[in-house]
């Protein structure tokens, strides 16, 4: 058959922070491999990674630490730190790991606190001395994090600052695998271009950025595109920096597979081949599978290799998810299917593994019978969701896995995990007879919010036994603030017992949402469709909390990780207050008492405001910072606008109105985020609860709203919204105090 060359542009520039898609920034054209792996196995790491990455973090501390290998303890990561004053040492097996043994030295003993949400490195002049010598090894090979979803939800406009961050973030806290989707646009623009699509064709075919996750999932496809050749380069241009800097680390980046999603009318430009519609996903048209068995998806996989080797080099675990969601084998026998896949994958990188979600049902007895099992690592999300979940060796006949957890669905801002199951369950499941635990996995659908949870899940690797909870979460305010402090303390011991004490009892993962977000309705339980229709732990329980940080001690209020959670926990309050205010609109409502329903109607709409004024206080909840980065990324005017309404859309309506109403996808992404919060949120709700006035004063039922054109509308006509963080969160906070206050007093 005759192949297409494809079209691409020219290289991105410097300016751009990264190494060109097909020419690096230095002129030089990238190897057919780039970065593989080591004949060990292992990725190679470059010189000096661990104490750059210590530069970048601890700028003022970093020449007080000195890093030099350590032999691996039978094949297992293992750190090792030891020293004198201003003068530590930290031995480990990779730079990743001696950055996880300088992470455990700053949280355990000199007590600092990074996380993607906030820090505190107010250390001493000189690194305090290590007594009895930290020494840990890793009690799993894998060490997975990121989920497919993050790239859409946390942030599909990040540049190259954000990602190296993340990444040193990711290794501080031992994780050794990472998911790369960024990039994974390019790999498909050139890889049709040989199968007889155009340039155009491909590019239309692939969504914009924020949408791409679903598309890579066998969801949906096109919508927010049409993308640039230029957006394209510049994505393959920080995926390869992403990918090298993985691998200086000693980290491995894990790709998306591919299992057989192709463009429309794959069959005619490659006749012969055969194709099983996927039906729809929440009202979108999925894409069609091609057929694992045929020699079309051989050739097709084969490309998509060699070209994703060609821009990323190669990795040695892919993660695919067949049938995700409601997908239909078709005439296609599963077993047959798994075959092909696998098989694929195998001609292509021999030793990789297949990393497969375990989510809903999937991985299904079926395909799991039909794999090469040693060769499948299944990345279990439900691991801390339904109770039933008890003996993964059965349920996925003896496959490795990972203990996981899914939480913070669609990057809602609330705060909470099920920590008491982690602690419960992690070591246990690791230690039985016949465990085939074989690595941890935290895949939140958005990265950079529950910092303690962070931090909490990923020292379980590196822990011989679950910690004492409450002891764990006094340690964690030592080191977060950076010294003892009473009050601290007693608000982390509320948050261990209210959001951070759930259990899957309830068979839920996250917490639930806020109701300010939520379409308006006097009987509304949750803003998203598929999150907790009632609080899983006591509010005001909760809101003793925001009393205790506010009174911890002024010397300890400046860190970034102090006013991070004293925000979090004043915008968690306000939210749950939704929870209580609305019965009583409702009551109010039904026994026709204008009065009382007026002046709770101007309450609701007064907490609405009040939490968007909190939330512009932290330059991390601005809805205007994030449609300034997506703009960014526009290769002109048309794009820039096409891009905004990816980035907004996928917070708000989620799609098209089909999408956001049967669908259900409307607000699944909701957050309280300034601009969102006072402008989308308040415009619905005084829009319903002056219709209710009106319904009252003239003794009817209210007219119905079409929600879908009111929000569309206000896509098309809002902004700009701001991207400077103002105002005081102390000041701030202290007002929300205030107003729940005079609330309690007040019903």
């Amino acid at each position: 058959m005759k192949r297409r060359a494809f079209v691409t542009t020219a290289v991105v520039t410097a300016a751009a922070g990264a190494a060109g898609a097909f020419t690096l920034a230095d002129g030089r054209r990238p190897s057919a491999d780039p970065g593989s792996p080591a004949a060990d196995g292992k990725p190679a790491e470059a010189a000096d990674a661990d104490r750059r990455a210590a530069r970048r973090l601890l700028p003022r501390h970093a020449d007080q630490v000195r890093f030099a290998p350590l032999p691996a303890t039978g094949g297992r990561d293992a750190f090792r730190v030891s020293g004198t004053e201003g003068d530590i040492l930290v031995e480990g097996t990779t730079a990743a790991v001696r950055l996880r043994g300088l992470y455990w030295y700053l949280a355990h003993l000199a007590r600092a606190n990074l996380t993607w949400a906030g820090e505190q490195t107010d250390l001493p002049a000189r690194l305090p001395a290590v007594g009895t010598p930290l020494a840990r090894t890793a009690n799993v090979p894998h060490r997975f994090v990121l989920n497919d979803t993050n790239d859409g939800y946390t942030g599909p406009y990040h540049d190259w600052a954000y990602w190296e961050r993340e990444i040193d973030l990711l290794a501080l806290h031992g994780y050794n695998e990472v998911l790369v989707y960024v990039g994974a646009d390019a790999v498909h623009h050139r890889l049709f271009q040989e199968f007889g699509y155009t340039d155009a064709e491909v590019r239309a075919w692939i969504p914009g950025p924020a949408h791409q996750p679903w598309w890579l999932l066998q969801n949906m496809s096109a919508f927010g595109g049409p993308v640039s050749r230029q957006l394209l380069d510049r994505r393959a241009a920080l995926g390869r920096r992403i990918c090298e800097r993985l691998r200086e680390l000693g980290m491995t980046p894990v790709f998306p597979g591919w299992f057989g999603t192709v463009p429309p009318g794959f069959a005619d430009r490659n006749p012969g081949a055969h194709l099983v519609p996927q039906g729809e996903w929440a009202g979108f048209a999925r894409p069609d599978w091609l057929d694992p068995r045929g020699t079309h998806f051989r050739a097709v996989a084969k490309a998509y290799y060699r070209l994703h080797a060609e821009l990323f080099g190669a990795s040695t675990l892919y993660k695919m998810d067949l049938l995700h969601e409601g997908g239909k084998p078709g005439d296609v026998p599963v077993a047959d299917a798994v075959k092909g896949v696998q098989g694929a994958l195998r001609a292509a990188h021999p030793d990789a593994l297949w990393a497969v979600l375990g989510w809903q049902k999937n991985p299904t007895k079926e395909l799991l019978a039909a794999a090469d099992r040693d060769r499948v690592l299944v990345l279990d999300g439900l691991s801390d969701r339904f109770p039933e979940v008890s003996r993964r060796e059965d349920d996925w006949l003896g496959t490795p896995y990972a203990f996981g957890s899914i939480s913070n669905f669609g990057g809602h801002t609330a705060l909470g995990a099920n920590t008491p199951d982690w602690s419960a369950l992690y070591h246990s499941w690791l230690t039985r007879a016949g465990s085939r635990m074989r690595g941890i996995a935290l895949m939140p659908e958005a990265a950079d919010n529950n910092p303690a949870a962070f931090q909490l899940f990923s020292e379980f690797p590196w822990t011989e036994a679950g910690p004492d909870l409450k002891e764990w979460f006094s340690d964690y305010a030592l080191s977060r603030y950076g010294a003892q402090d009473r009050k601290a303390a007693e608000a982390w011991d509320i948050l261990r017992r209210t959001a951070y004490g759930t259990t899957r009892a309830d068979r839920w993962s996250e917490p639930a949402d806020s109701l300010f977000a939520a379409r308006p309705s006097l009987t509304a339980t949750t803003a998203a469709s598929w999150s907790p229709k009632q609080l899983r732990y006591d509010a005001a329980e909760f809101a003793r909390a925001l009393d205790a940080l506010l009174a911890v001690a002024p010397a300890l209020r400046g860190s970034a990780a102090y006013r991070r959670d004293l925000l979090d926990v004043a915008r968690q309050c306000l939210a749950n207050e939704s929870r209580t205010r609305l019965p009583a609109l409702k009551k109010a409502y039904e026994a026709a008492d204008r009065p009382a329903f007026a002046r709770l109607a101007e309450a609701w709409l007064e907490r609405i405001t009040l939490l968007d004024t909190l939330v512009a206080t932290d330059p991390d909840h601005l809805l205007g910072g994030w449609v300034r980065e997506a703009r960014a990324w526009g290769a002109d005017e048309a794009e820039r606008d096409r891009l905004q309404e990816d980035a907004v859309t996928l917070l708000t309506t989620w799609g098209g109105r089909r999408q956001a109403g049967e669908g259900k996808l409307h607000d699944y992404a909701n957050r309280d985020w300034a601009g969102l919060v006072g402008g989308l949120y308040h415009l619905r709700w005084k829009t319903y609860l002056d219709s209710l006035t009106t319904a009252l004063d003239e003794a009817r039922d209210p007219e119905p709203i079409d929600w879908y054109t009111l929000e569309r509308r206000w896509l098309d006509t809002a902004g700009p919204w701001p991207q400077k963080a103002t105002g005081d969160t102390y000041r701030v906070a202290g007002q929300v105090r205030a107003v729940l206050r005079a609330g309690v007093r007040g019903r």
